[in-house]
């Protein structure tokens, strides 16, 4: 036979995953193709192995559709494209950092600054929208989840905004421009209400800068990975050597379903 076949609980055990997620990779594109035996069972290679282990890598640097893109056009053979698709995942770490940088530079003029001069004493909620360029609905989001407290205008029950809610508009749209999550903005509020300092607000935008840090590291290792899997020989000549009654020890209790 001259190639170790490998059962789909060795690759599960190999990347720390079920073997229904083996099936489903093999399916999916993201392994490379399988011979299968006499009985329909599927026969993986190293090779399969490698794949999962790749794949799993850039899940963790570049996310998921990005992977998956990736190991499809990775086994389709079009390298050009997997090169344009890398280059994409790395580019959009970079804009993330740059971005983190200059929201962090925003976020510290934002909270230094005495609330901002408005033309009357309070505004609308479609006032506030329109300076923010964000959707009123966006605002109401904000307020529903207890991260803004406008008041209601006597009479009409509208709601209205002060300099005070402005500038914490403010600062909400901008911590949400580098996704930070909702919930976790609600204690940058409160622990820049009760202190006034920016420091809170410097650790939120480093929370997500050590996030890009590790992003960034674990597609370095990809690449890596990456590169090794590319250099293999070509699956189609791998599976030429099999054989299609090659069982190499499989035992059916462990394998896939015949389909």
């Amino acid at each position: 036979m001259g190639k170790r076949t490998l059962r789909p609980v060795d690759l599960a055990r190999a990347a720390g995953v079920s073997t229904q997620q083996i099936r489903n990779y093999a399916d999916a594109g993201i392994l490379p193709p399988t011979s299968r035996t006499s009985t329909g069972y599927r026969v993986f290679l190293p090779r399969h192995r490698d794949a999962v282990l790749t794949y799993r890598a850039l899940v963790a640097g570049a996310g998921r559709q990005a992977a998956l893109d990736i190991m499809a056009a990775a086994n389709a053979g079009e390298t050009r494209q997997v090169l344009v698709l890398l280059d994409a995942a790395h580019a959009e770490l970079h804009d993330a950092r740059r971005s983190l940088k200059e929201i962090a530079e925003a976020l510290q003029a934002v909270a230094r600054q005495d609330p901002p001069p408005l033309p009357q004493t309070s505004l609308r909620i479609g006032d506030v929208a329109r300076r923010l360029r964000v959707r009123t609905s966006a605002l109401r989001v904000w307020e529903s989840v207890g991260l803004l407290r406008p008041g209601r205008e006597k009479g009409t029950g509208y709601r209205v905004f002060s300099p005070a809610d402005v500038r914490e508009a403010q600062m909400i749209h901008l911590l949400r421009q580098v996704r930070y999550p909702l919930p976790q903005i609600g204690p940058v509020l409160d622990a820049l209400r009760r202190t006034g300092s920016t420091d809170v607000l410097l650790a939120a935008v480093a929370t997500r800068t050590d996030e890009v840090d590790r992003r960034a590291t674990a597609l370095l290792e990809a690449s890596a990975l990456l590169h090794a899997y590319l250099s293999q020989d070509s699956p189609t000549a791998n599976m030429a050597t099999m054989g299609h009654d090659a069982t190499g020890g499989l035992r059916p209790a462990d394998e896939d379903t015949p389909t």
